[in-house]
């Protein structure tokens, strides 16, 4: 019999709000190590801007927009990136779609940018729906991470912390791969 901890949880969408779960930066670390990024990025879904700010501070120039307001005068906000088209000179998009709309995001950004770059849950890949985007869209790499990242808990979470229940992995598209899709495995821990 499974106890309780080893289940994914799942809060209804009353109390999800936003679908805000900040993206831990040791994860924007881990990437960084693996993939060589373009400058100019955009990161369409940045909350409070734990992806960008970890990008910049390695010396991107990072064009943050989100949904919300999250009051960062530094950000574009109201802006639905399912409506948006790639701002001029980005060369990648590099983001944590909300979960709820993942498989959207990711086709959105196929669909106007030659790079990108989503964390997501392993089992994204795991799909006959999504077989398009993951089997003919130039999936080039997924990065999974060895050890499940620090808990991603929901803006404003006051409850118990605890290590995420979930496997995450960078999923990295590039119009101009062909051929299989690469696994492999990082650490999100510094390294030694």
């Amino acid at each position: 019999m499974l106890d309780h901890s080893c289940q994914v949880q799942r809060h209804p969408l009353a109390e999800r709000g936003d679908d805000l779960y900040e993206t831990p930066r040791v994860a924007v670390g881990a990437l960084l190590r693996c993939e060589h990024l373009p400058h100019r990025l955009w990161e369409p879904a940045c909350g409070h801007g734990n992806i960008v700010d970890v990008l910049r501070a390695r010396g991107h120039e990072v064009i943050g927009s989100d949904l919300i307001d999250y009051g960062r005068p530094d950000f574009f906000s109201r802006r639905d990136f399912l409506m948006e088209k790639l701002p001029r000179g980005c060369e990648g998009i590099v983001t944590n779609p909300p979960y709820k709309l993942a498989e959207q995001f990711a086709a959105h950004a196929i669909e106007i940018c030659p790079l990108v770059v989503m964390l997501m849950r392993l089992a994204f890949y795991e799909s006959e729906r999504r077989s398009h985007i993951l089997e003919e869209c130039g999936l080039a790499r997924i990065h999974c991470f060895r050890k499940r990242l620090p808990m991603m808990h929901r803006a404003g979470w006051e409850g118990r912390k605890a290590n995420s229940g979930m496997a995450f992995a960078w999923f990295v598209w590039d119009r101009g791969h062909s051929g299989p899709t690469v696994i492999d495995r990082i650490s999100w821990e510094s390294a030694s």
